[in-house]
């Protein structure tokens, strides 16, 4: 489900059915009982590809020597910028 414009689709749960048509209109019914989503998309569990936990180390174990892509990598903004493009002192 996708709730709104520039953001990501994402995983709300699972329901069973006989047919694609009869899936969309189950999670239609089941998962947008609350606000007002803008799209919503139903996939066969045997069409989703996952990396299971047993292969957890060897298939992540590249991301965890790059700490240069977190976030707590980068140093704090110092100052704000104003509307306008210039600095607030």
């Amino acid at each position: 489900m996708r709730p709104r414009r520039g953001l990501s689709h994402q995983h709300v749960g699972s329901v069973r059915a006989y047919d694609p048509d009869t899936a969309l209109l189950r999670a239609r019914d089941l998962y947008t009982r609350r606000g007002d989503p803008l799209s919503l998309w139903v996939v066969r569990s045997d069409a989703v590809h996952t990396a299971s936990p047993d292969e957890r180390d060897p298939y992540f174990a590249n991301a965890r020597h790059k700490p240069y892509r977190y976030p707590q990598q980068f140093a704090p903004l110092t100052t704000e910028r104003s509307p306008d493009g210039g600095h607030d002192d």
